[in-house]
């Protein structure tokens, strides 16, 4: 599934970069690597270095009606969202940013679109 996950991400950065001359601030789109398998120590490093299991994949630091930046956790079209992932998307919504949980790269694009336009 992860393998399917990266692929879709991958096609929205694509996406994002034949967007950014209409849209520059697609620029500052991100990936947040929290995800992946890791061994037990490489686990262990992350986590003392800051790393949080269900951080959203995607960020993007533009501030659009009223919320002051968009995240976005992409799914792979049959792909499972997780209780931390979950709580995550809800304690940064009552923080005042945009969040999604979004299932593929096409649902997350016209997502960003929306935000970027202000819909």
């Amino acid at each position: 599934m992860q393998h399917i996950e990266d692929s879709e991400q991958m096609t929205l950065f694509r996406w994002a970069v034949f967007q950014s001359g209409k849209y520059p601030e697609l620029d500052l789109l991100f990936h947040i690597p929290n995800g992946g398998k890791r061994g037990k120590s490489e686990a262990a490093r992350f986590k003392a270095i800051g790393v949080k299991a269900g951080v959203p994949d995607l960020f993007l630091p533009v501030p659009r009606g009223g919320f002051h930046g968009l995240f976005i956790e992409l799914k792979a079209p049959n792909g499972v969202k997780s209780g931390n992932q979950d709580k995550w998307l809800k304690a940064l919504s009552a923080q005042g940013y945009s969040v999604h949980l979004c299932y593929g790269w096409e649902k997350a694009s016209a997502v960003i679109l929306e935000y970027l336009n202000g819909k």
